[in-house]
């Protein structure tokens, strides 16, 4: 559940158009753009136009989380980003506009929204227009896409049926206009006893390559064992711990809790290689950590009863990723969700206090992390950090053309 897409990926639009007009158009030398202007209730300092309502609903599920009350106007911005048919943007600089048919919908901002709106309270209203419209964006083999009208992919799917089941929809119930249900949608994406090499069986792709082959993902597939299992970013410790376990082969009737636990079973030996996940960044030639899906994929373990399959990895988050996390309200909010996961800690995190380092990044809230932990059964993909997590599969044209910029892509809490 952490994605966020790089501004580079607009970057590169603008490199297609300056590329191809003559050289008396191009464009002036660059310059120092102005600083963004950050709302007052709105948690980190960065530039929140692609990340703003992902980050802000992280900060707040993980405050609510660990008892502390966020500041009403924290809450109150959020809320206001919403959209009159129930849909958000990633970010929307004057709420005050009515959304039009320019506006660019998020389907993971919305769907981490209910989670956060749910969580704090008082807003039932509103996350019914949010649930309501995300059923509304449903593909018709089930799943969903990060950006509505276009191909469906394994990690918003399973955002998309996570933010269903905390608001109290039965995913197998939610259906496209095709018949096909969430679930349907979701297990589309696991590569199952087929899968070459072995090793990938159990994970769950973004996308299909141009190849058409559907190449495993991290991301996916952690994002996709809390929707298998029916939970929402907060995940309450476990009372069992066992082992993880490789998918069952040969697989037998499709059921998410136990491709869940497949994807977990992957997740898990992914991490015995370093201790850690792995990605390749644009312009790397080896891959470095993925500190975010890392995180994620602690969470993961942790829901489907593994806290010891990600033990490695959580000792490995405390002495890596206080850097990756420092002023980032997504990543120290995914990283207090991690904790609470596995039962530790956050204000003790590797030296950290999470949640104090969390609180800071925005307005104070009503009240400190002194009362016990909230369950995820209470009703009560990051900023700017550009090596994280937000893919932007795009490409823009000129405007010349008629074309706009099309994005597709996976959003995370900073994940890298």
């Amino acid at each position: 559940m952490n994605v966020r897409r790089s501004a580079a990926a607009l970057a590169a639009s603008a490199v297609l158009c300056v590329g191809a007009a003559p050289a008396a158009l191009a464009a002036p030398s660059p310059s120092t753009p102005p600083a963004p202007v950050i709302p007052s209730g709105l948690y980190g300092k960065k530039d929140p136009t692609y990340d703003g309502v992902w980050r802000q609903s992280f900060a707040l599920l993980a405050q609510n989380t660990v008892g502390v009350k966020p500041a009403k106007e924290a809450v109150d911005w959020l809320a206001g980003q919403q959209c009159a048919n129930g849909g958000f943007a990633s970010f929307r600089a004057d709420a005050a506009t009515a959304c039009d048919d320019k506006t660019m919908f998020d389907t993971n901002a919305t769907a981490v929204a209910v989670q956060a709106l749910k969580a704090t309270g008082g807003r039932d209203a509103a996350v019914k227009k949010a649930v309501d419209w995300l059923k509304s964006v449903q593909n018709e083999d089930g799943g969903w896409a990060f950006v509505p009208g276009t191909p469906s992919e394994g990690n918003s799917t399973s955002i998309v049926i996570s933010a269903l089941a905390v608001a109290g929809e039965k995913p197998a119930e939610v259906k496209s206009k095709a018949g096909k249900s969430a679930y349907e949608g979701l297990l589309a994406f696991q590569l199952g006893c087929a899968a070459e090499p072995a090793a990938d069986r159990g994970a769950f792709g973004y996308q299909p390559a141009p190849d058409g082959k559907l190449p495993a993902d991290a991301d996916a597939t952690a994002a996709a064992v809390l929707a298998g299992l029916g939970q929402g970013s907060v995940v309450s410790p476990q009372s069992t711990d066992t082992p993880a376990a490789a998918l069952a082969c040969p697989a037998g009737a499709a059921d998410p809790a136990a491709a869940a636990q497949g994807a977990a079973g992957y997740l898990a030996e992914t991490l015995k290689k370093d201790g850690h996940l792995t990605a390749v960044t644009p312009g790397a030639d080896q891959p470095t950590a993925d500190t975010g899906n890392t995180a994620d994929a602690v969470i993961a373990l942790a829901a489907a009863g593994h806290k010891q399959s990600a033990a490695g990895a959580l000792e490995w988050l405390k002495t890596n990723s206080a850097e990756w996390a420092k002023d980032s309200p997504a990543a120290l909010g995914t990283l207090v969700l991690a904790a609470h996961a596995t039962g530790t800690d956050p204000k003790s995190f590797g030296g950290t206090d999470l949640v104090t380092a969390l609180n800071a990044t925005g307005p104070a809230p009503q009240t400190s992390a002194t009362a016990q932990p909230r369950s995820n059964t209470s009703d009560a993909k990051d900023e700017g950090n550009d090596s994280n997590v937000w893919w932007i599969v795009g490409a823009g044209l000129a405007a010349g053309m008629g074309i706009g910029v099309l994005l597709s892509g996976r959003r995370k809490k900073n994940q890298l």
